[in-house]
């Protein structure tokens, strides 16, 4: 089996940064009124800025797949170790893609330009992005590929138009109910992308993966964060309504997150980390940084208590994380924040980095371990 390096690490963050007090002038105010949940949300995950690919009258400045392709193609500018010609596997992974159909990963080929070879999307919420990840480093160990690009992106603003909501008969007379409207203020766009290979680079840092585990727990629980369906409704799709237009009138298309199970993401991660410990995967104190993708402070607090409980202690000062600043890009926000570490110049040769991506779709969660590497000029 091949080592497998990542080589280089690209983003892409569409426009300027957006502060609190504008998020209502992107995504709009529901019948002209302003969020009663806006505030306390904000408060509650401190997110201060984030992204959006649409300007304030609501129209789209990329597709999903162009930002996707934007990451790459600055992951690969980043990159003088392999050429587009080498580049035999590509895989995306995202919430929501552009098209229903063709796969997510062909429209992010296309828009890349770069020349024929074995693609692979993956959809999903947050853990989409690793699983392509994943997929591109299983092919690079394997020795199916010399080289591989991974990337996860997201277009989540357009989910959250005031004008979706107000056409919805369901909210004529009342608010969107939480469980929809706390989500227009914990999300935001944009796309990160790893480029891999089987030898670290000749000059400059690379991330050597030393494993990868991906772990679904749907068999312990119900969806928590979906679309595609209206609980209240009791149909198990939105295909089983009469007509498209009646799914969408119920609201069965919102992205919804059940806020009474989303604590319980916590919990899967905290033990599938302390199980893996057990494994004798790591030893915590050997990490130097902590990459942890929450989408608000406040699973940052419960994450801390619970790793007490749980007799784990990893200073505060070895988690990292750009949530505050660039937003929660989901399936892109692992790619975003490693962008930042090895580009910015905060790691250092021998470094090891725990990365953690859990997911409240049915809860998911993938952990992986990174050794930082210095240039080997034979390779």
């Amino acid at each position: 089996m091949n080592q497998v390096y990542i080589t280089s690490v690209g983003k892409f963050l569409p426009g300027s940064p957006v502060s609190n007090d504008e998020i209502e002038d992107y995504i709009g105010k529901i019948g002209g009124k302003p969020s009663k949940t806006k505030r306390i949300i904000l408060e509650k995950n401190q997110i201060k800025y984030r992204y959006y690919a649409m300007d304030k009258e609501q129209k789209s400045l990329y597709s999903n797949a162009e930002m996707a392709a934007l990451a790459i193609r600055d992951a690969l500018e980043r990159n003088t170790n392999v050429t587009e010609r080498e580049i035999g596997f590509l895989a995306a992974g995202t919430t929501r893609p552009d098209l229903l159909l063709p796969g997510f990963a062909s429209m992010v080929h296309g828009e890349t330009g770069l020349p024929a070879m074995e693609i692979a999307s993956h959809s999903g919420l947050c853990v989409s992005g690793t699983q392509a990840l994943k997929n591109a480093y299983v092919h690079i160990k394997s020795g199916e590929h010399d080289a591989a690009v991974s990337c996860g992106s997201e277009f989540y603003s357009r989910e959250f138009k005031h004008t979706k909501f107000e056409a919805q008969g369901i909210y004529t007379n009342s608010r969107v109910p939480f469980d929809t409207d706390f989500l227009r203020f914990m999300i935001s766009d944009g796309a990160g992308a790893a480029v891999l290979q089987n030898a670290p680079n000749r000059t400059g840092l690379s991330l050597r993966i030393d494993w990868m585990d991906n772990r679904s727990f749907a068999n312990q629980y119900e969806v928590c964060m979906y679309s595609g369906m209206n609980k209240e409704d009791g149909l198990s799709s939105w295909h089983d309504y009469p007509s498209i237009h009646e799914a969408a009138d119920r609201g069965a298309l919102n992205l919804r997150q059940d806020v009474r199970l989303v604590n319980e993401i916590v919990k899967v991660g905290v033990f599938r980390f302390l199980e893996l410990m057990e494994e004798g995967r790591f030893d915590p104190k050997d990490i130097d940084w902590m990459l942890c993708h929450y989408s608000s402070h406040f699973f940052k607090d419960e994450l801390f208590r619970m790793f007490e409980l749980g007799g784990v202690n990893i200073p505060e000062e070895k988690w990292f994380t750009n949530l505050y600043t660039k937003g929660n890009t989901g399936a892109a926000s692992i790619y975003i924040m490693l962008e930042e570490l090895l580009n910015e110049g905060h790691l250092a040769e021998g470094q090891r980095l725990m990365c953690i991506v859990p997911e409240s779709g049915r809860f998911q969660t993938s952990f992986f371990m990174l050794t930082v590497v210095g240039p080997s000029p034979e390779a």
